[in-house]
């Protein structure tokens, strides 16, 4: 499998390493502050990827760590790959580059949806539907710059390399005619499409389900190619979203989607039951007279 080239997981690739030699030199983080003229959280954050690391510094980290050589060499490079700037960079204020990044190196993509339609999978107008009504403080330029990201990051799915892209969504996404009944209509059938591609499987979570495994909210799985890059969980929030990264975490949420998707019904199921609803949408279902309208 080719190696998708993202600034992200170079960064937690190289800090990783890093706080190997670190480790395997039986020398603290403390020590190296103190050595490199840093904070402690510097090299905290270097480690954890958080932070990026100039070529120097990194030189310097592994002079005293004794690494020196090819090995070395090696690592320097990769902080100066590290260093470059995504594809997104240019939207990093309406936009968490970091997610982004991920995004872009991962090999499988594991998604619960509650409210709305994935990214990878909108269409142009339910995207821009919905990013509207959910900020109201944005300007039309910021709006559509959101658009076009969304759209961009869609070439993951039938690139050389495709992610491979597994969908539960909850009966609530496809009942709430974003944008109104044309748009929406729309974006039902690109799901029901792009469910042909062999790298994406799609299920609904039917509402007669009941309580599920997934009611504390949405989040997205992301797994990459290289066995040194842990999975990543993000859970997503008005305010950006938060990364999980450890081990207890990943097991929880590995465990709940299991549970989420084995409740869903089957994908091809799935499919014909979106592409019913083409025809058949739910909110036609409620006469505009109910008191809930």
């Amino acid at each position: 499998m080719t190696e998708r080239r993202s600034p992200t997981i170079r960064r937690r690739r190289l800090g990783a390493e890093l706080r190997r030699q670190r480790e395997a030199a039986g020398i603290t983080i403390e020590t190296v502050a103190e050595q490199l003229e840093c904070s402690a959280s510097k090299i905290s954050r270097i480690e954890t990827g958080h932070t990026s690391a100039t070529p120097r510094d990194v030189r310097d980290m592994l002079r005293i760590y004794g690494v020196v050589g090819v090995e070395s060499d090696e690592l320097v490079q990769i902080a100066r790959e590290a260093r470059q700037k995504g594809w997104w960079h240019p939207y990093s204020t309406v936009l968490v580059g970091a997610y982004v990044g991920l995004e872009a190196a991962a090999s499988s993509i594991r998604a619960y949806e509650q409210q709305v339609v994935p990214g990878l999978l909108e269409t142009e107008e339910y995207a821009g539907a919905m990013i509207r009504a959910a900020r109201p403080d944005f300007t039309v330029d910021q709006v559509q710059q959101r658009v076009r990201v969304r759209l961009g990051r869609q070439s993951l799915l039938t690139q050389d390399d495709p992610v491979d892209l597994w969908v539960v969504l909850d009966e609530a996404v496809l009942s709430r005619p974003v944008g109104g009944d044309a748009v929406m209509r729309g974006q039902l059938q690109r799901l029901v499409e792009v469910a042909e591609l062999p790298n994406v499987t799609l299920q609904v979570l039917p509402f007669e389900v009941g309580a599920h495994a997934g009611m504390d909210g949405t989040f997205t799985i992301l797994s990459f190619p290289e066995p040194s890059d842990p999975d990543v969980v993000y859970a997503e929030n008005a305010t950006g979203g938060l990364f999980l990264e450890k081990s207890d975490e990943l097991q929880k949420y590995s465990f709940i989607f299991d549970h989420i998707r084995a409740a869903a019904i089957r994908p091809e199921e799935s499919i014909a039951h979106i592409a019913k609803l083409v025809e058949e949408p739910l909110w036609k279902w409620r006469p505009r007279s109910s008191p809930w309208t």
